[in-house]
């Protein structure tokens, strides 16, 4: 599936960083009351991982099938008693919990393995020229390598109707995420603002953290 082309839903890549050693009491939390708590009010929660490179670093995603849906969902969960019951040992883990990228893109399940997962996070100087780059060019050529692009995400721009939770405004992205080892990437000084960012994740059902 070309996933550029079929952007079918509202997805939150969230990136939490933690106060030392709390990780895990946020993960063993996370896992047994937040997923099920969400999605009891009609959220999919996907992908739950450490980040390999930062062990007070969090990344989550969650998904919606629009933003109407996501503006009820998120009321229902934050104003709802699974919530209320956790939130203050859940916030006292975090340092920030706002670099949080609102894209368009088929979200990401849970990974079925323990193995890592790459997440390629692009700034494009022109978003959509770096897209088509990105189909015609660069997509073939990280199949090729063996690294094949998986569940491709772009910006989504519309207005964040649940402003109690912040979202980052600053931000035009193409991303994707990498089953196993990391990307070799060709040059795109000339088509990025920055170097891409490479997020290295171990999913929380990995019985250690791969280093």
């Amino acid at each position: 599936m070309n996933s550029l082309r079929v952007m079918n839903d509202i997805v939150e890549l969230r990136q939490y960083t933690l106060h030392p050693g709390a990780r895990d009491t946020l993960v063993d939390l996370f896992e047994r009351e937040f997923v099920t708590g969400q999605e009891e009010v009609g959220i999919t929660v996907g992908g739950r991982f450490r980040d390999l490179d930062d062990p007070d670093r969090f990344v989550w995603l969650r998904s919606f099938p629009d933003m109407a849906t996501r503006e009820r969902a998120l009321h229902a969960f934050y104003g709802g008693s699974v919530w209320r019951a956790h939130r203050e040992r859940a916030n006292a883990t975090m340092i920030d919990s706002d670099d949080v990228l609102l894209l368009r893109g088929p979200g990401l399940a849970a990974p079925s393995t323990t193995g890592p997962v790459v997440a390629t996070i692009c700034h494009p100087l022109d978003p959509a020229a770096f897209a088509d780059h990105f189909e015609r060019r660069l997509r073939p050529a990280l199949t090729a390598a063996g690294t094949p692009a998986q569940a491709v995400h772009r910006s989504e721009h519309a207005e964040n109707t649940f402003p109690a939770l912040p979202i980052r405004t600053d931000a035009d992205v193409l991303l994707w995420f990498t089953a196993g080892r990391a990307p070799l990437l060709p040059d795109l000084s000339t088509r990025l603002k920055s170097a891409p960012q490479q997020l290295r994740l171990g999913p929380v059902g990995a019985a250690a953290p791969e280093a």
